[in-house]
């Protein structure tokens, strides 16, 4: 199973432990939101491919999760220049900057990929939100 972005919103500090440990030694990059307001904030953005949520939060509204998660309007496509760049960007990120690793996860050659690093602008350490 390839590796997913997982953002784990879990009140008992016990289990979301255990949750990040668990996903953390199946390969996943798992980082848990503070409270309800940060993970809706991030249900937003890019990057994360699974969430992970206790429904059962106080201050967790439900209605604007399912916006989130489903909006009724479909957002528009992203050009595939912003799409290869946070891509690469995200690599980078699970390389810890290591670019030739990075270069073989995306299948392409150092030589390429430095230079699309130069032509987006990338810096691994900088460049960690993996936004345009």
């Amino acid at each position: 199973m390839p590796s997913m972005h997982v953002l784990v919103l879990e009140r008992d500090p016990e289990r979301r432990d255990a949750l990040l440990r668990a996903l953390r030694a199946d390969g996943h990059h798992a980082v848990a939101a503070p409270d309800a307001a940060a993970a809706a904030a991030a249900i937003g953005l890019p990057g994360f491919d699974a969430l992970l949520l206790d429904l059962g939060l106080p201050d967790l509204d439900v209605t604007r999760l399912r916006e989130a998660v489903a909006p009724a309007e479909p957002a528009a496509p992203e050009p595939l220049e912003a799409a290869e760049r946070r891509h690469i960007a995200l690599v980078l990120r699970y390389t810890d900057g290591n670019k030739r690793q990075a270069a073989h996860l995306l299948g392409i050659s150092r030589s390429t990929l430095l230079h699309k690093v130069r032509k987006y602008g990338l810096t691994p350490r900088l460049d960690t939100a993996g936004g345009p």
